[in-house]
């Protein structure tokens, strides 16, 4: 099991929902890198097993919101009703990492990806595309890897 997991999500066939699992396909291109990969649809209760024995953790998702290319911020663990659902919050992924027995969570990052067009069917678009290249050269200077 590698110290970090790197956790991209976002549907692929949602056009600029796929950039999370999109970015694990690049990081995919980088061997011997220090890193486990894991991409889905979204967070699930689950996924907190993925954490277990982690020294640390980001997670990646695309934003509709952001005016940057991309942000990496921290995220806190809250118990919010997310957890119950199907469109967990990466503070919920959080929180029940706690609550079902692992203790804190390791140290987590939430990388997002400024996506403008999510109609299913849709491809990348071209921000998103520029966008994913920025983050991606973000990502590996931040590790110091490659």
């Amino acid at each position: 099991m590698a110290p970090l997991l790197i956790f991209g999500y976002g549907n692929p066939s949602r056009g600029d929902d796929a950039l999370g699992p999109e970015l694990i396909q690049r990081l995919a291109r980088y061997p011997g890198a220090p890193w486990e990969l894991l991409t889905d649809f979204q967070p699930q209760p689950e996924h907190a097993l993925d954490l277990v024995g982690r020294a640390r953790v980001i997670l990646v998702d695309a934003d509709v919101s952001l005016v940057a290319p991309y942000h990496l911020a921290p995220v806190i663990p809250d118990r919010e009703a997310s957890y119950t659902t199907h469109a967990m919050s990466p503070g919920a992924l959080l929180w029940v990492h706690t609550h079902i027995g692992y203790g804190p969570p390791p140290p987590c990052l939430l990388l997002r990806i400024r996506g403008y067009h999510f109609a299913l069917g849709a491809p990348l678009s071209a921000g998103a595309r520029d966008n994913l290249e920025r983050a991606e050269g973000f990502l590996v200077g931040y590790l110091g890897v490659g």
